[in-house]
């Protein structure tokens, strides 16, 4: 007689506030055999919070084909897992994807993979942004070099919403190239989402580069970026 096949659970975590994570997530988190981390020491800090004790194990964008193999072996055993990253949802411009894909490829229709929804950083910032979110594109984080600059000539050619992840070492440079190749359009940033230092910045490229080179103490954290044409 086969075993059962366990349940992959794809478990999104507060992206600040730790308050923000649902009833249900917390529930899966204390049954599930084994939590899946991007850093399991920064997951701690959600579960210690919540008094929940499960096993936790890494799974990154350096995990090993061996790593894989061990997760696989341990669904095939009939394990429940959770997978979470170190904010928001799985697998959205996250590693954690092609763990889903290579589990899929693995059991085919015989593994269940279940999506327990929570905090998104893109979807909290369209909700505060005041533009209409109806049609939007996202890009993810941008690309280091390689493809940067089309890029930014196909946002400035854009007729819909663009919404991007930003980090602190690249929004100066970004918000540069807004400028260059985006001047009309409107900009809308937010920084430390659901965080003490939470803020929203809008304008044009120029008036927010303005306003993030004058207050060189507002670079840090993570950044979602919203773009639309005008």
């Amino acid at each position: 007689m086969e075993s059962k096949i366990g349940t992959l659970y794809i478990v999104a975590t507060p992206i600040g506030n730790l308050e923000d994570i649902t009833l249900r997530a917390l529930r899966i988190l204390k049954e599930v055999d084994t939590i899946l981390c991007e850093d399991t020491r920064t997951t701690r800090v959600l579960l210690n919070k919540y008094d929940i004790k499960t096993k936790t194990m890494s799974y990154n964008a350096h995990a090993t084909e061996g790593k894989e193999s061990v997760i696989i072996k341990m669904l095939g055993e009939g394990k429940d897992m959770a997978l979470v990253s170190d904010a928001g949802t799985p697998t959205i411009s996250d590693p954690g994807v092609m763990l889903v894909a290579n589990i899929k490829k693995e059991f085919g229709e015989d593994v269940k993979v279940v999506p327990i929804p929570g905090p998104s950083a893109l979807i909290a910032a369209l909700s505060a942004s005041g533009i209409s979110s109806a049609e939007f594109t996202f890009l993810g984080f941008l690309p280091h070099k390689k493809g940067r600059e089309t890029l930014f000539k196909e946002i400035s050619n854009s007729k819909r919403v663009v919404v991007f992840y930003e980090s602190t070492h690249r929004i100066i440079k970004t918000l540069s190239s807004l400028v260059e190749y985006a001047p009309t359009f409107k900009v809308v940033i937010g920084r430390e989402i659901t965080k003490q230092f939470e803020e929203f910045v809008e304008g044009n490229p120029e008036q927010v580069l303005t306003y993030f080179t004058v207050n060189d103490d507002k670079h840090k954290g993570e950044f979602v970026v919203i773009v639309e044409p005008k």
